[in-house]
């Protein structure tokens, strides 16, 4: 581990400054700390805030920025102004991060930085991810450290335990569009019913959880030693979903496995 820490820390330093967009997770969370580490002030840490982003996620954010002590812009993204965003089809994630990453860039340009720095790691390649596509294409301005440097998640997990941050086991996480199935308009609404729906099922179970947005119905995946518990709170996780909108409340019995929306991909 000491010796990919060395790897990541020169790789930063050669790329002299940076924009590290921080959404708040364990990688782009440990990602910040590192460049801070490597490149001082010549680092800024930006979040974009969107109706994707849990509220959670973006305190999360901001805390990580001032541990690191790293200056922290937070921008309106507008992703829901793009028709193909809203449009949610399997090539959303394209649209949402081409913006985001283009804008990014264009304020590095002009402020001085010399590359914007995504949080990706190795794993990231096992699951559909066309945003890696949007990425690429604005290869000469962003990179992905981790990637270059051949960390993959436990790694990361790993390093963050070791320099004290309080997001190393925190469960991963994804934006709230990967919950709206696929075809299904985004629009505010929708993103805040999985919200708060996940905030309603959280007291009752551990680990990894996602709510699936499939219209009427909200589909629960968790944890399978968690199963036990939901099910004995049913009925107060029934009462509060149906609060939320949802008409039919269900519990995926294969439990949470990750990109399950992209199971109806070929």
């Amino acid at each position: 581990m000491e010796e990919k820490l060395q790897k990541l820390l020169l790789f930063l330093r050669e790329k002299k400054s940076l924009v590290v967009a921080l959404s708040g997770g364990v990688d782009s969370s440990t990602l910040l700390y590192a460049a801070h580490l490597a490149l001082d002030e010549n680092v800024i840490a930006i979040t974009a805030k969107s109706e994707m982003l849990s509220s959670d996620e973006l305190d999360k954010a901001k805390a990580m920025a001032e541990k690191a002590g790293v200056r922290h812009m937070i921008v309106e993204a507008k992703d829901l102004d793009n028709p193909d965003v809203c449009a949610n089809t399997p090539e959303r994630c394209y649209y949402c991060k081409k913006g985001r990453f283009q804008k990014l860039v264009n304020f590095a340009k002009k402020e001085g930085y010399a590359f914007v720095a995504d949080g990706g790691n190795l794993d990231d390649k096992k699951d559909y991810r066309p945003g890696m596509r949007a990425l690429e294409e604005l290869s000469h301005y962003v990179i992905s450290p981790f990637m270059e440097c051949g960390w993959t998640k436990a790694d990361i997990r790993r390093q963050a335990k070791a320099w004290g941050l309080e997001v190393w086991n925190a469960p991963s996480a994804a934006c709230l569009a990967s919950r709206v199935e696929y075809g299904l308009e985004l629009t505010p609404q929708r993103l805040h019913q999985v919200e708060m729906a996940e905030k309603a099922i959280r007291p009752y179970t551990e680990g990894q959880l996602r709510v699936r947005h499939h219209g009427s119905i909200a589909r629960i995946e968790a944890e399978t030693d968690s199963m036990e518990n939901l099910l004995r709170h049913r009925d107060e996780i029934a009462k509060e979903l149906r609060g939320i909108g949802f008409r039919y409340v269900t519990l995926d019995l294969v439990g949470y496995r990750m990109g399950s929306t992209n199971e109806v991909l070929s």
